[in-house]
């Protein structure tokens, strides 16, 4: 087998893995959307369980019952670059490179296939190296700006200890996790509730719900422990799965830490913001064959994610519905 066929293959294999990505896995699919009322375009406070939390992928709110409506960072991917312009760039410049390849002229055209497989390597490290940083400056020029603590800054001193961890029952203070401020500015017409018990447990049993719901693809059940965007949203997910031929097998999601970021009540509704560290069972699977094809029906994995509930103001503990996912890093 000759190495132009061998790099051709490897080019072919990379350019793939670019365009893969789009199979959700777990309720969510490991993107960061939906609302937290007033303070959707705030970063959750930062607590042990989650310091850094990611921001929405789209506008927090923005209607998703309009098919018409354009939504940004809902084709979220799990692969290289989580879509968007670092993998279309990224991908053009693969394609490019195999075109090349194949009409004799190298990977660039100019190098004329001098490079061995460790300089092809190489090549494609720089260019990731590159387009990440690119991806890195406009996401970041797009961001809103935080008064106070800088974004992604460390933790502040004055932790409480988590509502769960593993070696022990709930407990901690009313608020939990850090100051309800966390040091950016506090949105208006706001106060801080406090969180009982009974709503921390009605926490955990919202992620162990909604996760197998989500893997027996129950679209009632996640309507009703959902707001409706994040229940089309979803739908949504689950609807492309089946398109692909894969069903995500996702079950026994267990709660390992949890801390509570935030707290409070609008005019119309109450809000509270969670981190959790769980692990979770996600297999994909092969819809004809039953075969898994990523993931393990055995093996759980470990996630941590920030979750955000709604609840009419003067709602119970039953009354929270999940409004929010947002992954940490």
């Amino acid at each position: 087998m000759s190495r132009k066929f061998f790099v051709a293959a490897a080019a072919i294999l990379l350019a793939a893995t670019l365009s893969v990505g789009d199979t959700y896995a777990r309720a969510g699919g490991g993107g960061s959307f939906g609302s937290r009322g007033s303070r959707s375009f705030s970063m959750p406070s930062a607590t042990p369980t989650a310091p850094r939390v990611s921001p929405f992928e789209r506008a927090p709110g923005a209607s998703t019952l309009n098919p018409g409506l354009q939504r940004p960072g809902f084709n979220r991917s799990g692969g290289f670059f989580g879509g968007g312009f670092g993998r279309g760039f990224l991908g053009g410049l693969v394609g490019a490179g195999l075109l090349g390849l194949l009409f004799g002229h190298g990977l660039f055209g100019g190098f004329s296939g001098i490079f061995s497989m460790l300089g092809l390597l190489l090549q494609i490290g720089l260019i990731v190296l590159l387009v990440r940083l690119a991806f890195g400056f406009f996401r970041n020029r797009q961001r809103p700006a935080f008064a106070g603590a800088p974004f992604g800054g460390p933790p502040g001193p004055d932790y409480v200890g988590s509502y769960r961890t593993a070696s022990g029952p709930l407990g901690g203070s009313p608020l939990g996790g850090a100051p309800l401020s966390g040091g950016y500015a506090a949105a208006p017409a706001t106060a801080p509730i406090e969180i009982a018990k009974a709503d921390y447990d009605a926490f955990e049993s919202r992620l162990t719900e909604i996760q197998d719901a989500y893997g027996r693809g129950d679209l009632t059940t996640l309507r009703r422990l959902t707001t409706p965007e994040m229940a089309e949203e979803f739908a949504r997910e689950i609807a492309a799965n089946t398109q692909r031929g894969v069903v995500d097998k996702v079950s026994g999601a267990r709660l390992i830490q949890g801390d509570l970021s935030e707290a409070w009540r609008e005019p119309d509704a109450e809000y509270a913001t969670v981190a959790m560290r769980y692990s979770v069972l996600n297999p994909i699977v092969d819809q004809a064959t039953g075969r898994v094809v990523s993931g393990s029906s055995s093996v759980p994995e470990e996630v941590t994610e920030v979750w955000t509930f709604q609840r009419p103001a003067g709602g119970t503990a039953q009354d929270w519905l999940l409004s929010a996912i947002q992954q940490t890093h």
